[in-house]
């Protein structure tokens, strides 16, 4: 199933276990309906696995690039940074990046956050133009003394380092817009407005960690919305000292529960990354008139020991996870396996 279809079923069916990375015993399954892995647990190994790179989605040719510059010797934000700039080049994504579906207006505006390991942070939001935003996300963390910037201030900002100006809406996006307006529902029904993002999280040999995410956001939203991306907290957190988290899905309910700090909070206090992002769902669909049934939120996470935890309220989201020089495509556990 496609990563963008995940987000249009309320109550789907199915099974997959995600498993920390640092286990002793891991027996890779193969879903012989998807074709996808998952991975069944056993007991815990207490040597660190290093380096690791996991993201969300079925997104192997970034993770592989992630995993290269840290194979190679490279620094752990590199690493995330040019696994994400992967997919903002993939027009054939329209999730991230050139090709990304524009707002109602028709205009494509993109959102990236990065954060590094000594807790830095840099951020851009709704920003035209420019296609690798998690780089001038990562300008705006190291050579300005600001953590975020938005809309044309952005974009200044990016074309006086040197960003080339490109328009980012494709011919594919372009159709899928004009085909839209012809209902234009303007409420955001998700079945309706559908979007994702690549969040990616990276462990160097030396247990440093640092994490980027970068989307199109929602689907024909309201012009001026941003969601939990480059948001830190939401759509990203990273503390080296723990581990770190990124979210995808509906952006607004990640916010309202600022779902990745409180995955890597969670940690702190001694869950492990699966539990922390179960924890964090449950935040969720548990509250008061909780509408989760009709949106979806997904979360990946990793800690020191370089173990990972994924879970979503519904079922297909999925993650790539490299370790141990293997890279693979594995269905997330979820909330939601009632028709």
């Amino acid at each position: 199933m496609k990563r963008r279809k995940f987000i249009q079923s309320a109550a789907l069916t199915g099974l997959g276990l995600t498993v920390g990375t640092a286990l002793a015993s891991c027996a890779d399954e193969k879903n012989t309906e998807t074709g996808v892995a998952t991975a069944k647990a056993t007991t815990t190994n207490t040597k660190p696995v290093r380096p690791l790179v996991i993201a969300t989605w079925n997104t192997p040719l970034a993770v592989e690039t992630a995993a290269k510059v840290l194979e190679k010797g490279g620094s752990v934000v590199d690493a995330v940074e040019e696994g994400c700039k992967i997919e903002e080049a993939n027009e054939k994504g329209q999730s991230v990046g050139k090709g990304g579906l524009p707002d109602r207006d028709g205009n494509v505006t993109l959102d990236a956050c990065i954060m590094d390991t000594h807790g830095n942070y840099g951020a851009v939001l709704g920003v035209q133009n420019i296609m690798h935003v998690i780089s001038l996300a990562r300008k705006v963390m190291e050579d300005t003394p600001h953590v975020m910037l938005i809309g044309k201030g952005a974009e200044k900002f990016a074309y006086e380092k040197g960003f080339k100006k490109e328009n980012l809406l494709t011919e594919a996006s372009k159709k899928a817009w004009e085909e839209w307006k012809i209902k234009s529902e303007y409420k955001p029904i998700i079945n309706i407005e559908n979007h994702d993002t690549i969040g990616m999280l990276a462990i160097d040999k030396n247990g440093d960690i640092s994490g980027a995410c970068t989307t199109s956001g929602l689907a024909y939203k309201m012009a001026g919305r941003v969601g939990d991306s480059p948001i830190i907290g939401g759509g990203l957190f990273v503390d080296n000292e723990i581990g770190g988290a990124s979210a995808t899905g509906l952006g607004e309910e990640v916010l309202k529960t600022v779902g990745s700090f409180l995955i890597v909070e969670l940690m702190r206090q001694g869950k492990s990354p699966q539990e922390a992002c179960e924890e964090a769902i449950r935040r969720i669909v548990e509250k008061p008139n909780s509408n989760f049934k009709n949106f979806q939120v997904g979360y990946i996470a990793v800690n020191k020991q370089g173990e990972t935890g994924a879970y979503s309220i519904h079922e297909w989201f999925s993650y790539n996870l490299y370790k141990e020089g293997e890279n693979k495509n594995i269905q997330s556990d979820f909330y939601n396996k009632t028709k």
